[in-house]
């Protein structure tokens, strides 16, 4: 199976990369950052079209960890914006699997195999890397996340492949979004005969 990827969207937000001036990933984040250590759900609303009563359903569920005094941290924020950039394709409890099966508990850091910026700012440079291939088969995309996440460490043996493993459906699911999206659009276009 042919991937052809190319997506002006920066993943789980509203935003393009335009609209960003090409940041993605960690150096999207870190700008979100530049002023403060936090950001209130208005922030991540505006950035991601997540409803409140949506994120308050993912915390309640725990699937994404409670704010801290109101303010999500560069962490959370990126937790929010990788579930955010799958829902379309792929079940919320589908969604919370993968995510366990890279981090464990939501809010016990200390059984993460990668910081979940960590994790958004590769799916982002894998995603860079496809789009600058413009077509690569369902196959490459291990050697593509391979390669992005060379200089991985893993902190207990097994989490390198379990990190691939997790990566190759994450960035295959978001490549099926944006099919999706594509496809919604052009119905949307659609006049009745």
């Amino acid at each position: 199976m042919i991937l052809q990827y190319d997506d002006t969207a920066v993943p789980g937000t509203l935003l393009t990369k335009q609209d960003t001036d090409g940041l993605t990933g960690l150096p999207f984040l870190r700008h979100l950052f530049l002023a403060s250590d936090g950001v209130m759900m208005a922030t991540i609303r505006n950035i991601s079209g997540i409803d409140t009563s949506t994120l308050q359903n993912w915390v309640k569920r725990g699937w994404v960890a409670n704010s801290r005094q109101r303010h999500y941290d560069l962490e959370q924020v990126a937790h929010i914006l990788i579930i955010n950039m799958l829902r379309s394709c792929m079940q919320l409890d589908h969604i919370a699997f993968i995510i366990r099966y890279i981090n464990g508990d939501v809010e016990d850091p200390s059984d993460d195999i990668i910081a979940d910026s960590r994790l958004y700012d590769d799916i982002c440079r894998i995603l860079d890397a496809m789009a600058e291939r413009k077509v690569c088969a369902v196959g490459d995309v291990r050697g593509i996340v391979e390669t992005v996440i060379a200089d991985y460490r893993e902190p207990i043996a097994g989490a390198r492949e379990r990190l691939i493993r997790a990566l190759e459906v994450i960035v295959i699911t978001y490549c099926a979004a944006t099919v999706k999206t594509h496809a919604e659009r052009l119905l949307g276009g659609m006049t009745d005969i």
